[in-house]
């Protein structure tokens, strides 16, 4: 498997790898407005597939994960783990202090992800998800210095 940066070309493999992943997949028009601004890493298969990705959005000195996803079929494996945990160390090495996230109350397989990396539920947005059907959960990860 290789990590490597997401660019233009991935368009197609991610919005469909997106819909296989997301129950609110995003708009062809968003991932390109994502592969201009954000900070995206793309997990490959040996024949360079793109099996997962990374989406993370930075101001100043904290980022938000905007999404991450692995395909079903190359799910519980450890790559979400391991593409959260590069994601962690490009922001610690770039200076970042903070990443912030919300995951859907629903999504347990996420949030044990989350804690496994150091994650720390920090509030609820109440009705976030699915037009206030679903709850988030806040997560926020220190990467450098201490939490204020």
């Amino acid at each position: 498997m290789t990590l490597r940066p997401l660019v233009a070309g991935d368009l197609d493999a991610l919005v469909a790898l997106d819909a296989a992943t997301n129950p609110h997949p995003w708009s062809a028009g968003l991932w390109r407005d994502a592969l201009n601004r954000d900070l995206g890493t793309g997990l490959t298969d040996p024949n360079g597939m793109l099996i997962g990705f990374t989406v993370a959005s930075r101001v100043l000195d904290e980022a938000e994960l905007q999404l991450i996803a692995v395909s079903p079929e190359h799910q519980r494996r450890g790559l979400g783990r391991h593409l959260l945990d590069t994601l962690l160390a490009t922001l610690r090495h770039d200076g970042a202090v903070r990443l912030f996230l919300e995951v859907r109350v629903g999504n347990t397989a996420a949030q044990a992800l989350y804690a496994q990396c150091g994650g720390e539920i920090v509030g609820r947005r109440k009705g976030y998800y699915d037009h206030g059907r679903e709850d988030a959960l806040l997560y926020t990860f220190t990467l450098n210095g201490e939490a204020q």
